[in-house]
């Protein structure tokens, strides 16, 4: 079926994706030695990764709406390519620093995925569905993470480069583009035409400033920020992390271990989307206090196991016992997984004209995190006394995220949440109607 082959096709280009995004990760150790980089300017490196989803992200997710999302797909694997290629051959920190910049765009290709997906599954399917695409997709970061470092080890010495991470960049470079004319001559854009034109016609500023200022779409970008944002931030920082920390030479065996928490923040990502389709189907509430918001009150617990799991990765780091650190982000990637699945879950019903522009909002939104979170981790902005207690810090600053979702989770609020919001439009956002089969 071809909404099947959608869905192969999206989380194929999304993992790739992800693995290009953070293929500079593993190559820290030898990028800081040839370029005098110290540990701060390694956090802003980590932290320049994500400058540019913001804005791409709102940006892609509202031309998916109005043009499809292989055309978008497409685009952006295809100067990706050129980009990763190009900054194999800098020799200035520079020119390589805004060529890698260029390249970090890949990642806004999520929610051009998500929008890709909602266009052809219907409302009960769409948490699984999406949290399969995202999951699955996300797990490029341990593929970077697992995968990069062994096939372009320290003694790489091949034809056109003798350095490892150049050639990395330009080979992952040269398959993002084949991936390009793949997902242009495969994919199509929805199930119906009927579908296609309803979407299509959506994507107007008016509609777009509604979907940005409902009070849904506002907690859902927040807990993005501490879900997605959360696992960007740790999988630029991670393999940095266990290198410094725990003064771990061997970069293999550094990335291994940050490619643990990938490895969760990804593949596990696909029950979070499940368990909240199954609450919503069978009308279960796991927390009364949020009475008949089923999916919320499973969103709700996933955030509140992000707060504590990154308090029990400073108790581990403290311990001093890297295994056990190791077992800590493993934990903080699972919460991550189910906290992304179970947002996602239920922001492309909210608008199902225009999952493109929420997805977009939401996932530009959630990026934030990765920008600011690595510069807490590396003391770039604040003098902390080791590396270990800045994500005691990140926890302390998602509380209040935590406690917002909760006030619109309260069901009189929940249930006007996609049309009540900071700004008073009217009947501009309109009522759409569930996705449905179409």
């Amino acid at each position: 079926m071809t909404k099947w082959r959608t869905l192969v096709l999206a989380t194929v280009g999304f993992n790739f994706s992800f693995l290009i995004w953070f293929s500079f990760a593993p190559f820290t150790g030898p990028m800081a030695a040839e370029f005098g980089l110290s540990t701060a300017e390694i956090g802003i490196l980590a932290s320049a990764a994500i400058w540019l989803a913001p804005f791409g992200r709102m940006l892609t997710g509202w031309l998916s709406d109005k043009y499809g999302a292989p055309t978008v797909f497409a685009i952006v694997l295809a100067y990706v390519g050129v980009f990763s290629m190009a900054s194999a051959f800098a020799q200035s920190y520079t020119v390589f620093f805004v060529e890698r910049l260029i390249v970090a765009t890949a990642g806004i290709t999520f929610v051009v995925g998500i929008q890709h997906v909602a266009e052809w599954f219907p409302e009960e399917q769409l948490g699984t569905a999406e949290g399969i695409y995202a999951g699955v997709g996300n797990a490029g970061a341990a593929g970077g993470a697992l995968i990069l470092p062994r096939a372009f080890g320290p003694e790489w010495s091949g034809p056109l480069f003798q350095t490892n991470w150049r050639a990395a960049f330009f080979y992952t470079g040269v398959v993002s583009i084949l991936l390009a004319v793949v997902y242009y001559a495969l994919g199509e854009a929805a199930k119906t035409e009927e579908r296609r034109q309803a979407t299509a016609d959506s994507a107007t500023l008016k509609q777009w400033v509604h979907t940005a200022t409902r009070y849904g779409t506002v907690v859902a970008a927040l807990a993005y920020v501490m879900s997605f944002g959360l696992e960007l931030s740790m999988a630029s920082w991670l393999t940095t992390y266990y290198q410094r920390a725990f003064s771990t030479g061997d970069l293999v065996l550094a990335s291994t271990f940050a490619g643990t928490f990938s490895i969760a923040a990804g593949l596990l990502r696909p029950i979070g989307g499940y368990v909240s389709d199954v609450l919503a189907r069978k009308e279960k509430n796991i927390l009364p206090v949020f009475e008949g918001r089923y999916r919320e009150q499973w969103t709700f617990l996933s955030l509140c196991f992000i707060v504590v799991a990154m308090l029990g990765m400073t108790a581990a780091g403290l311990s001093g016992v890297v295994l056990v650190t190791v077992v800590a982000g493993f934990l903080v990637g699972m919460a991550c997984a189910f906290a992304e699945g179970a947002i996602f879950a239920q922001v492309p019903a909210m608008f199902p004209n225009s999952s493109g522009s929420v997805a977009g909002i939401v996932g530009g939104v959630g990026t934030v995190g990765g920008i600011v979170f690595p510069l807490i981790y590396s003391g770039a902005v604040l003098d902390l006394p080791n590396l270990h207690v800045g994500y005691a810090i990140v926890a302390a600053i998602m509380v209040p995220i935590v406690l917002l979702n909760a006030w619109v989770y309260r069901p009189k609020i929940a249930e006007r949440a996609t049309v009540d919001g900071l700004l008073d439009w009217g009947d501009a956002g309109g009522t759409e109607s569930a996705p449905g089969d179409d």
